[in-house]
């Protein structure tokens, strides 16, 4: 991507000229000229996908700008590496050809500026001036055809629809279908708006192809059609002349109109000046791809989310494509299940896997062929739905990526370094997307905030699934469909973008690219046979990221220690957790400009030279050790924002400068004796930490300090791990908790593990004002009733209690006034749910896993949350009860 590579490149030599000007003392007038020149031609990469797209010249312009810019960035950060370590001479020689010298980095990188400014002010080439900034004016758009013939499934989905077109409101009504592309939104509207009832229902139907390339007038001049002759007169009306006809013509009586493939919620503002609000009897139905635009056309009525095919319509959808009716030859109907549940409930992609089926397979009469050309395409039916010749799949995805702005482009492909079909847990993705550089900073937004905006944006345009929601409602797993993740590899492959690659094994064990192609990539991701790649000796000088999301842990050999750092000196990302390393090779802190690390090994110590790689943002480690004693300085690492380990970690003496440690947002698990409050002083912006140990002495005052928690004005999130191994938890009992003013003013969420409390301390809990989230797992609390005080939690939402010895358990609504969550997991023991919480009108979830009792109380619960929805009228909270497992309901 050149428009991230401009971006992350200036955004780096400014780093560099800020922080580390010493290193590149000799070139720091050519750096400085460099990073003039790159902003000459930014602007014009900004928006200008959907132009290069259909102009090879652009296209080429485009490539030489990408790849100007990452030799300029290479050249610098292996000068950089060799200033700071020169054992890596020899590996820059080869990479490079010629010696990275001082001397000759100001000779590079002015010829590289040479290269930039000949691109953008060399007369013969296209002049950036001349080129309009943004997607281009408007182009030719074909309406789709709109599918009539072998329209199957959506049968419960068109008779919701049809039931909110039928209702009775008090003004002009806004119906939206939203979903990803291919999806069938629009063939889900043709099917209503041909169905009987509503075409006896609404006697004016029009249906309007708006698109992303629409004019006022053509849509206007659309729905005029349908009422009256249109005359040179009514061509020559402004948009606000028959924007005011329009009005008239629908100002009384029943009307349909169905708007299909609307964009932007700034595309509805100017369509919808021409529909009478006032008439209760007329209604639109949206489709669009972007959540945004439903919510802007109905903010009362949330948007009908379009599902994705069950494996029976899908197996249905394609013998219908392929056979013309819904029935298949025996032989190949187990093959063709195999296939249509390979297009993951997409229907598109099931249509094309028929047509090519058809076309390619379907001319010989032998059974046995047609059965092998059918296993193979079920052996890699993605493969076979790129072969499609008119790339119906690419085309209809391209149309919302070439719409993405610039800054969501570079952070939609990099999904594509995931496995297929992988739950990607956010707070590692947006950390990644930090270390790439794709996050530019905004004011009064912390860098990850604003890549948690970027990744809503991204779900808001049905571009990313929601897997798993934390209980604050923000998203904590997520996922991209297979046909997207597709789409993100081809687009973002070394033909196209040279964004990332993705290495494979085939069946003949030979590596897919070869590995001796590895120095052409930028990036690289490998989800099976790494240890046999990195046994290949790959030479990657131009590797940036590599990840291993493989599902098997693989323990790498003492000898080949060294293997990562061996082949790719210039890595900024660094994701290798099912890799356990045995040791860490000195060659690793030769990464200097390492961005984000996750490591697993089974040592107890995280060496000195770690302080070494002064650029680690994110420092995640886990390690079979219990312990984890860090001997690395982080409080000199002045750019760490993240570390976290699953051990108890002992941090090293804080230093003296008061900057140390201000970035650090997340720090855990910790030692209680590392919670002083010289370590607070300096971890004093901290927003989440973990500490794991005994309890006991840190609030006892024995080891540590509980106080200086309280000095922590931004923590929001805090674990309590009680751990006293080798002797049993039990014997880590806590006598008591602090004070509520003890604890951080700010603290939104609280976990406790294994603390073996009395429940009468769940009143200290209940004082914390600000507490929305409250986790008790692994005996937490401790005893045989619980009688709920007055007064406390007016803040709490969710609820989690877990593996407690609870028997009784005494409660009204309002002593939980706001909750919305409440998980009963292992409470095997408690004979009841308290009816009372039955009148807390925000409970929307009531989660029952192995708290066999509890199950009937809580149907009762149901039951009395329903009467209550019946009989609200505005707004009602819907309600959920889920058992595990089912038989105890």
């Amino acid at each position: 991507m050149a428009d991230a590579a401009v971006e992350f490149l200036l955004e780096n030599l400014q780093q560099l000229l800020l922080y580390h000007a010493h290193l590149i003392s000799d070139a720091k007038n050519q750096v400085e000229k460099l990073e003039k020149d790159l902003r000459l031609f930014k602007a014009f990469l900004k928006d200008s996908t959907k132009k290069r797209r259909k102009d090879d010249s652009l296209r080429e312009l485009v490539r030489q700008i990408r790849d100007v810019v990452y030799e300029a960035e290479d050249v610098i950060d292996a000068f950089v590496t060799q200033a700071a370590e020169s054992k890596s001479k020899n590996y820059f020689l080869r990479a490079f050809q010629t010696p990275v010298k001082l001397l000759g980095i100001a000779k590079d990188v002015e010829s590289v500026g040479g290269k930039v400014t000949d691109i953008y002010g060399g007369k013969s080439r296209i002049d950036f001036a001349s080129l309009t900034v943004g997607d281009g004016g408007p182009e030719e758009s074909e309406a789709p055809l709109v599918r009539q013939d072998n329209v199957v499934g959506f049968e419960d989905e068109a008779l919701k629809i049809i039931g909110y077109l039928t209702e009775e409101t008090k003004q002009l009504d806004v119906i939206s279908i939203i979903g990803m592309p291919g999806l069938g939104k629009t063939t889900l509207a043709g099917k209503i708006f041909r169905d009987p009832a509503i075409q006896y229902e609404f006697p004016t139907r029009i249906w309007v192809y708006v698109s992303q390339d629409f004019t006022k007038k053509d849509v206007f001049l659309s729905i005029l059609r349908e009422f009256t002759r249109l005359t040179d007169d009514i061509y020559r009306k402004s948009d606000q002349e028959l924007a005011n006809l329009v009005d008239g013509s629908l100002a009384r009586g029943k009307f349909l109109i169905i708007m299909d493939d609307v964009w932007t919620s700034e595309d509805w503002n100017k369509l919808q000046i021409a529909l009478p609000k006032s008439n209760n009897l007329g209604k639109i139905l949206i489709t669009s791809r972007h959540e945004e635009v439903a919510w802007c056309a109905n903010r009362i009525r949330p948007p009908h989310k379009l599902r994705f095919f069950t494996h029976a319509e899908s197996w249905l959808l394609l013998q219908l494509e392929v056979f013309g009716k819904p029935e298949c030859p025996t032989d190949l109907e187990v093959l063709g299940k195999l296939i249509a549940e390979q297009c993951d409930g997409l229907p598109l992609a099931v249509v094309v896997i028929g047509g090519i089926l058809v076309k390619k397979f379907s001319s010989s009469n032998e059974m046995i062929a047609k059965k092998n050309a059918w296993t193979k395409v079920s052996e890699s039916v993605s493969t076979y739905l790129n072969e499609d010749p008119e790339r119906r799949m690419e085309k209809i995805i391209a149309l919302s990526y070439d719409k993405l702005p610039y800054h969501l482009r570079a952070c939609f492909l990099y999904l594509g370094m995931f496995p297929e079909d992988f739950e990607i847990p956010v707070w590692k993705l947006i950390r990644m997307w930090i270390a790439e550089g794709f996050i530019q900073q905004k004011t009064g937004m912390t860098l990850e905030e604003t890549a948690e905006s970027y990744l809503d944006d991204l779900i808001n345009r049905n571009l990313v699934r929601i897997d798993k929601i934390k209980p604050d409602g923000r998203v904590k797993t997520c996922r991209i469909h297979d046909m997207l993740r597709d789409f993100c590899r081809t687009e973002a492959g070394n033909e196209r973008e040279n964004f990332l690659q993705e290495m494979k094994k085939s069946s003949e064990g030979i590596f897919d690219p070869p590995v001796c192609n590895v120095h052409k990539y930028r990036r690289l991701c490998i989800h099976s046979d790494v240890l046999k790649f990195l046994s290949r000796k790959p030479f990657g000088p131009r590797v940036r990221s590599f990840v291993c999301f493989a599902k098997e842990e693989v323990t790498l050999p003492t000898d080949s220690s060294s293997a990562i750092p061996a082949a790719f000196k210039l890595l900024r990302v660094l994701d290798v957790k099912p890799i356990k390393f045995t040791k860490i090779h000195s060659d690793m802190y030769q990464l200097v400009h390492l961005r984000y690390v996750t490591l697993s090994f089974n040592l107890s110590i995280l060496p000195a030279a770690f302080s070494k790689l002064w650029n680690i943002q994110t420092l995640v480690v886990d390690t079979t050790s219990r312990t984890l004693e860090i001997k690395a300085d982080i409080w000199k690492m002045i750019q760490l924002r993240h570390l976290k380990t699953n051990a108890s970690a002992v941090l090293p003496k804080t230093g003296k400068s008061s900057k140390e440690g201000e970035k650090l947002q997340t720090l855990g698990t910790i030692s209680p004796q590392s919670c002083t409050e010289e370590v607070f002083d300096r971890a004093r912006n901290l927003k989440r930490l973990g500490i794991r140990g005994r309890l006991a002495s840190l609030i006892e005052g024995k080891v540590g300090s509980f106080d200086s928690l309280g000095k922590l004005g931004n923590l929001e999130k805090l674990k309590l791990l009680n751990d006293v191994f080798p002797n049993p938890p039990s014997e880590g009992q806590l006598r008591g908790l602090p004070q509520p003013y003890k604890f951080p003013p700010k603290l939104r969420s609280l976990t406790l593990a294994d603390t073996f409390l009395d429940w009468c301390h769940m009143s200290i809990i209940g004082l914390l004002e600000n507490l929305e989230v409250l986790k008790l797992k692994e005996k937490a609390f401790v005893g045989k009733s619980w009688v709920a005080a007055d007064g406390g939690f007016r803040c709490l939402e969710v609820l989690h209690i877990g593996r407690t010895d609870l028997v009784v358990w005494v409660a009204s609504g309002h002593h939980f006034p706001r909750l919305r969550r409440l998980e009963l997991h292992y409470c095997e023991e408690l004979q009841e749910v308290p009816i009372g919480l039955a009148d807390i009108p925000t409970l929307q979830l009531l989660d029952l896993y192995r708290s066999k009792f509890a199950a009937a109380p809580a149907k009762k619960i149901q039951e009395a949350r329903s009467r209550k929805q019946a009989e609200e009228t505005s707004n009602p909270c819907a309600f959920k009860l889920t058992v595990f497992p089912p038989d105890e309901q």
